[in-house]
């Protein structure tokens, strides 16, 4: 039996075989990178707006896109999604964000190259590198990691009163926490998993052994005003911005507080990239009836479990911007804890924290670095080197590297 195909239905068909084709292979354009230092830069994140990528590859889909070296290796990609609800009946990525990769600059290694290109298959996804997460399941925290390092921080129902004879933890603080690693694939889910008991102890794959109390921890903020600091009680609110496998990013926002008569609010964006010991933090403040406030950011005191007998050295690299910590323990092996301020204006302490300070406006960032390193985890074994990594953090911060691109 011979059949007809109507005009109509052949229309359709070839819609949508068109809309089913793959696009051209090879169709791509050419990333440049370059910077000034002549130190090694190690996993530097690249970002290009989507819309570029869109302008030099219209129509690109973000699962038929390949970054390659100029080896023609294909190394692993991102491509973030900041407006998940957009509608986008001409497929120009109107919801993207960036496109996000890596280049791990050698010492003296000044420039490098890239294409960006599409292809004829479908990309499979890279393994994660970068994650963060709200964990509903442990009173409200909110945890990230890299393959260097993992955190955590403290949310509402932590804070909340225990009701009598239920032996719930009580912990009202923003101070930020640490996890140490001695693995490079993600540990948060399994360790929230395993349990308190045992995260707490290192059983192959790194520990919490890192103290925050009431402290900033690693990296929290405060308001310093007449020698006192002021600081929120544990986040209120958090949103997920990027969840790798390059780069996670996520904001926390804390409920206004008062600082010596001033309400207050903070919204905290983090920018958690793949091979870094530390965080990019921006700190938006929200305050009335002055310019400016004094911030400072915090590394605790007692950072150790009981019983370690910790030896303690303090450095405030003013050169940097830094104050920074290396903490040498009884049975647990040594850290490194730092924080570097670019334009720190003083250095002080109180009876909990060592301190660095800048000044904030209302409305506007303030942007830092925080993290750590264990000695076990191999990479960071030394005073010395903790102090190089941090001095190298703030040049790289000093001195983005430039990107430019062209077909």
């Amino acid at each position: 039996m011979k059949t007809t195909m109507t005009p109509l239905l052949a229309g359709l068909l070839a819609s949508s075989l068109a809309t089913l084709a793959p696009l051209a292979h090879g169709a791509g354009f050419t990333v440049k990178l370059s910077h000034d230092l002549d130190i090694a830069r190690p996993s530097e994140t690249v970002t290009i707006p989507w819309t570029e990528v869109n302008r030099q590859l219209p129509g690109a889909l973000i699962q038929r896109l390949a970054v390659k070296d100029a080896s023609g290796r294909v190394v692993p990609h991102q491509v973030t999604n900041l407006k998940p609800l957009a509608k986008d009946p001409k497929n120009e990525g109107l919801a993207y964000g960036e496109l996000i990769f890596q280049h791990s600059f050698a010492a003296g290694e000044k420039s490098a190259t890239y294409t960006v290109e599409t292809i004829d298959g479908v990309a499979q996804p890279f393994p994660s590198k970068a994650s963060a997460r709200y964990v509903q399941e442990r009173l409200d925290d909110f945890a990230w990691e890299n393959d260097k390092l993992a955190h955590r921080t403290y949310g509402p129902a932590l804070a909340a009163p225990a009701a009598a004879g239920s032996g719930k933890e009580v912990l009202e603080t923003s101070g930020l926490d640490l996890w140490f690693k001695r693995v490079n694939y993600p540990v948060v889910d399994r360790w929230y998993n395993k349990g308190h008991d045992h995260y707490h102890y290192d059983q192959g794959e790194g520990m919490d052994m890192y103290n925050v109390g009431k402290s900033r921890g690693a990296g929290g903020a405060g308001v310093w005003l007449n020698g006192a600091l002021y600081t929120s009680s544990n986040y209120s609110t958090w949103k997920v911005l990027a969840n790798g496998p390059v780069r996670a990013i996520f904001e926390l926002h804390y409920a206004a507080w008062d600082a010596a008569g001033i309400p207050v609010t903070e919204v905290k964006r983090f920018t958690v990239d793949a091979g870094h010991y530390m965080d990019r933090i921006d700190s938006t403040f929200t305050f009335a009836g002055q310019k400016t406030l004094p911030i400072a950011i915090g590394l605790n005191k007692t950072p150790t479990d009981k019983g370690e007998a910790p030896k303690i050295a303090v450095v405030k690299d003013k050169d940097s911007s830094a104050v920074l910590q290396w903490i040498q323990q009884a049975t647990k092996g040594a850290f490194g804890v730092a924080v570097v301020l670019p334009g720190a204006t003083d250095y002080t302490e109180d009876k909990l924290n060592e301190l660095i300070v800048a000044n904030a406006t209302s409305g506007q960032p303030l942007t830092y670095y925080a993290g750590g390193a264990w000695e076990r985890s191999g990479d960071i074994t030394s005073q010395a080197q903790w102090e190089a990594y941090v001095r190298a953090t703030a040049a790289r911060a000093r001195n983005p590297v430039r990107v430019t691109w062209k077909q």
